[in-house]
Parts: C-alpha cells; sequence; structure tokens
C-alpha cells in the first residue's frame, strides 16, 4: 500500500490561528457600523457573522445596504488604530512553528477576511513577509468559506497540488474548505473558534506540533 504523498505546502486561516484578534477586530466593526447609523452590536454578535464573508458582507448584512468604497476604508482605518492601540500578537509559538514549517514546504494564508484586513493584521503582528501568497476573501467573491476558491488559488499563487496541501484553520468551515478542494484538514485547537474537531481529518494542540502531525520531521 503506498503512503499518502508529502505536503508540498502548508496554508493557515488568519485569525484565531495566526493571530488573536478577538478583540481588536470586533471592536472596529462595533465602532464603525454604529457610525454608519447601523445597531450597536456586541462583541460576541461579530464574531458570530465571521461566517458571512469578508468585511464589507459583514456591514452590508448589519446596515441593510449596500456599503461605499469609501465607507469599508473607514474601517480598514478603524482596524489599525484599534491594531496600535491594542495590538496583535501570533498565538504563542506561531513564529517557531512557522520557520520549522518554512524548512520543508511553501506557506500560505488564505482567510474570509479582505486583503485590507490582511495587511493591517499580519504587518502588525509581523507575519506578513512569512508567506509566499496570501488571499482575501475580496480576492474569490461571492465565493467564499467554505467554498475551496480561495485555497485553490492560494494553491495556484504556491505552484503546488491542493492534494499536497494542508489547511489549517480553527471553526469547521475551514476543515469543509480544505475537503471541497482536495486538501488535509488540520485543527488548530489553540484556536479561539475551535470547540470541535469533528470536520477535520488530524489536530495540533499547539503550533510546535504542526511538522509532527503533518508529517514533515
Amino acid at each position: 500500500m503506498s503512503s499518502a504523498p508529502r505536503l508540498q505546502a502548508v496554508v493557515f486561516d488568519m485569525d484565531g490561528t495566526l493571530i488573536d484578534s478577538s478583540w481588536v477586530v470586533p471592536a472596529a466593526f462595533i465602532a464603525t457600523i454604529e457610525e454608519l447609523g447601523g445597531p450597536r452590536l456586541d462583541r460576541d454578535r461579530v464574531i458570530a457573522s465571521y461566517v458571512l464573508g469578508p468585511p464589507a458582507t459583514i456591514m452590508e448584512r448589519f446596515l441593510g445596504r449596500p456599503i461605499e468604497p469609501s465607507e469599508i476604508d473607514g474601517y480598514h482605518a478603524r482596524l489599525r488604530a484599534e491594531a496600535e492601540r491594542r495590538g496583535v500578537k501570533p498565538y504563542p509559538g506561531i513564529v517557531e512553528g512557522l520557520e520549522a514549517l518554512a524548512r520543508s514546504v511553501a506557506l500560505g494564508v488564505f482567510t474570509n477576511a479582505d486583503l485590507g484586513n490582511v495587511d493591517v493584521l499580519l504587518r502588525t503582528a509581523g507575519l506578513l513577509d512569512r508567506f509566499a501568497a496570501v488571499v482575501g476573501a475580496d480576492e474569490v467573491a461571492p465565493d467564499f468559506k467554505p467554498a475551496a476558491d480561495g485555497l485553490l488559488l492560494a494553491c495556484e499563487r504556491l505552484g503546488v497540488e491542493a492534494a499536497r496541501t494542508a489547511y489549517i484553520g480553527d471553526e469547521p468551515q475551514d476543515g469543509e474548505t480544505a475537503h471541497r478542494a482536495g486538501a488535509l484538514a488540520v485543527a488548530a485547537r489553540w484556536g479561539h473558534l475551535m470547540d470541535d474537531v469533528s470536520a477535520f481529518d488530524v489536530a495540533a494542540d499547539r503550533p510546535a506540533d504542526l511538522p509532527d502531525v503533518l508529517g514533515l520531521t
């Protein structure tokens, strides 16, 4: 019986997997939506809306209308201010885990956030330059997670097949996205939305465990 092909790439979800943005992002949404005449939201309601797609889609749902480019720019400015004020840090062990993986595979990011969020959050966390490919949901709209389009685009940019790629995330739709693309679904048990690993093929308790879990040691 032949063994599974060795991985060539690892693609990460961003929020809740690479970085803890569980306060910064909700704070930016809450302030922006209220300024634009929308409801006063609480943090849990904002976090529950992440499955809807990128920030523009979330804002339109709460405001009940299409938004203007200047309004999404305003949200990104608010996010940058919140990130600078509160700080955005990688989860413990992420930097070391990325360094270990980079010795064996190409690294990428696919997130349901947009590229504006990616630039603000990964740059603030000092991680942006560690990835050879970054895909935001605004690049594949309206085919957000759990559609496979964004992950497949990340694989294309990395020059690898999805079948030789692992996708690491912290919520069930990440596992479904990986499976739709034909990639290995890896649960990040450390993520702030992780409460059920049944949608994934394998799970890692800590970033330091990833090389062993992925068979890269």
